[in-house]
Order: structure tokens, then sequence, then C-alpha cells
């Protein structure tokens, strides 16, 4: 692999952890355009956005009900347990 080929590949990975933070708004503007540099000549990468995206989408959509109540309080009552334990 060549000195190009590695670095491409770093900027691949990078590109693909940072998909994360700029689908959710997390990033610099410079990074953001960064990101969007690498996207529009990466094809991959671009795809790989493009699923992720497409399931955040989804899964937005069809994952709207809310939990009952009790189920909320058990769930608060064990975080609680486990603060409470931590403490001592």
């Amino acid at each position: 692999m060549t000195r190009d080929e590695q670095q491409d590949e770093l900027d691949c990975r990078e590109a693909l952890h940072r998909i994360y933070h700029f689908l959710d708004g997390e990033l610099t503007a410079d990074r953001r355009v960064e990101i969007e540099a690498h996207l529009n000549g990466c094809s991959p990468c671009l795809s790989m956005f493009g699923f992720e995206a497409e399931l955040r989408k989804v899964v937005a959509c069809r994952c709207q009900e809310v939990a009952p109540t009790e189920l909320r309080d058990r769930i608060a009552q064990a975080i609680n347990h486990e603060h409470d334990q931590a403490a001592t």
C-alpha cells in the first residue's frame, strides 16, 4: 500500500467516524466542509453516509412509541439504585 493509499484510508476512517457527528450537527463549520469535500470525492464513504442517514430516518419514523409509565419508573429506580451503590 502506498503512502497516498494509506492517507486516503485514514481519511476514510476519519470521515466515517465523523459521519455520526455530522448527522447530529455536532461539527464545526470548517469540519463539516472537510467531511462534505471527502464525501463528494469518495463514493464508498458517500454510500455509507447515505445508508446511515436513511437508517436514522427509518428509526425516527418507526420508533415513536412511548414506554409505559411503569417501565420508566422501574428503569429510574434501577438507575438510582446503581447510582447509590456506586456512591457507597
